[in-house]
């Protein structure tokens, strides 16, 4: 959709809702990133799937890639607390090798691909230097860890800092550590984080269709009384 459509769909769409829940839209969108992004690779316990999608909308992530090579990716309505309604779901699941197939999609993207493993090469997560551009930051199963396919193609390597016996957090902890961590340096930071003004646009316009009644129905409407 163009971007003159796209702004006129918005500001038609507004009309059906009220300040309150506009304020709100406008609000969480202002905190919206691209910047990082979230990738599980074989996630086979729903609860913790549903957890990191949870986490991923509380600190502003509006992607998640999600790599099914062997185990299908399942949300527990009762974890992800309606996160799914405002976070991007990308599902890689029809390749041979899903992973490599997510990993070439968000290198044209221009995103690091990071994994978040301990490694001989690996830094801690506080000396991770955002400045050098958009990440992919890698989660893996919880039994096997990551895939040698990312260890392999990995440009960088994070571990989160511990000091106990124990060698490793259940995932869902890790990722809300790591977005923790990540997204409250980013505000932090002078790197330009925020959505360009046109994804501000679609995102609002996805989010609208979400929240107003009709709202696909009052769309098509509105496009077909208003074809340029």
């Amino acid at each position: 959709m163009e971007k003159k459509i796209v702004k006129e769909a918005v500001h038609f769409l507004e009309k059906f809702t009220n300040e309150r829940r506009k304020d709100l839209l406008d609000k969480n969108i202002e905190n919206r990133t691209r910047y990082i992004t979230v990738v599980l690779e074989d996630i086979f316990q729903p609860q913790n799937a549903s957890a990191v999608m949870r986490s991923c909308d509380c600190f502003g992530i509006q992607d998640l890639h999600v790599i099914e090579n062997h185990n299908e990716f399942h949300l527990n309505p009762d974890v992800v607390m309606g996160s799914s309604k405002w976070v991007n779901l990308h599902q890689y699941n029809q390749e041979k090798q899903n992973t490599n197939a997510a990993i070439s999609k968000l290198r044209k993207q221009g995103y690091r691909i990071v994994a978040t493993s301990p490694h001989r090469n690996d830094i801690l997560l506080p000396d991770f230097d955002l400045s050098k551009g958009k990440a992919a930051f890698f989660f893996g199963t919880e039994l096997t860890g990551l895939s040698d396919e990312v260890m392999k193609n990995a440009d960088e390597f994070v571990k989160i800092p511990m000091y106990g016996f124990t060698e490793s957090f259940n995932i869902s902890v890790s990722a809300a550590l790591v977005l923790s961590h990540l997204t409250t340096a980013l505000r932090q930071s002078h790197v330009n984080w925020q959505l360009s003004d046109h994804e501000k646009f679609e995102l609002k316009l996805d989010w609208l269709l979400k929240s107003v009644r009709s709202g696909s129905e009052l769309l098509n409407e509105f496009l077909k009384k208003n074809k340029h």
